[in-house]
């Protein structure tokens, strides 16, 4: 299927690594002009090069802290003086530290939140003057199965993840006249780094990523491609008809009906 993304200007955030960095190849795969951002130029340098090498498409680094607004401002001005446009805006980030309610104070919670919600809200804020004139802009939030399901430990995340999901709600209301999407898609077990958090202390991590398989019920851990297809085709032509939704990409992994 011809998703239609050549010549698309996509920026994906938090993808140096893990999930944002299999979402950037996909999407230079199908023709999109992409740009990678995270705080480390080194590891954004070393990322562009390989997705380069795997799909023979440039990519375009500008290292940029999501949560410090003169970087992202500068980061959106730089893509926009640079290709023109802006159509494509994949909000993105690492997640907080896993933890019990009662162990977080005000500094973990205003981190958290500076960190995700406010960050996907002002990134949205300062692409959509560009979006607005892509006449198919797509904002699609990285979010967590935890917003579907609970999650041992995963308070900071699942709160701010459920602010944006709410948010997005909102901004699919308000943008669909620009012909705007505005979606989520919700990571169930992926195999990537941040896994490794969710498991709890003293176990061994290799048995606890097998157990946690059995509960799946395609019997396995999913990959970060399978996860970034997703992504890939909520940013295609073929989905816009589809706005305010959270997609769970989890292998069936989450029982709940709604």
């Amino acid at each position: 299927m011809d998703l239609k993304l050549s010549n698309k200007i996509a920026i994906v955030l938090a993808a140096s690594k893990g999930l944002g960095k299999a979402i950037a190849t996909i999407l230079a795969d199908e023709g999109a002009t992409v740009i990678i951002s995270s705080r480390s130029q080194e590891q954004l340098d070393a990322t562009a090069e390989e997705i380069k090498k795997e799909t023979r498409r440039s990519v375009t680094a500008i290292a940029a802290d999501v949560s410090n607004p003169a970087a992202i401002e500068s980061l959106i001005k730089q893509v926009a003086d640079k290709f023109g446009a802006i159509d494509i805006l994949i909000n993105n980030t690492g997640g907080p530290p896993f933890d019990k309610f009662e162990n977080f104070d005000d500094a973990a919670w205003k981190k958290a939140f500076d960190d995700i919600l406010l960050a996907f809200a002002r990134n949205s804020r300062l692409a959509l003057p560009y979006l607005k004139k892509s006449d198919s802009g797509r904002i699609i939030n990285i979010v967590s199965g935890s917003v579907k399901a609970v999650l041992e430990n995963s308070v900071l995340s699942t709160a701010m993840r459920m602010g944006v999901v709410g948010m997005a709600k909102m901004m699919a209301d308000e943008f669909g006249p620009y012909n705007i999407t505005v979606n989520n898609v919700a990571p169930g077990f992926i195999l990537t780094d941040r896994i490794k958090h969710t498991i709890p202390e003293g176990k061994d991590p290799d048995q606890a990523i097998k157990e946690k398989a059995k509960n799946i019920p395609l019997g396995r851990i999913g990959q970060p491609e399978e996860f970034a297809a997703a992504v890939a085709f909520l940013a295609s032509e073929q989905a816009s008809y589809i706005s305010g939704v959270t997609l769970q990409v989890d292998g069936g992994g989450s029982r709940a009906i709604y």
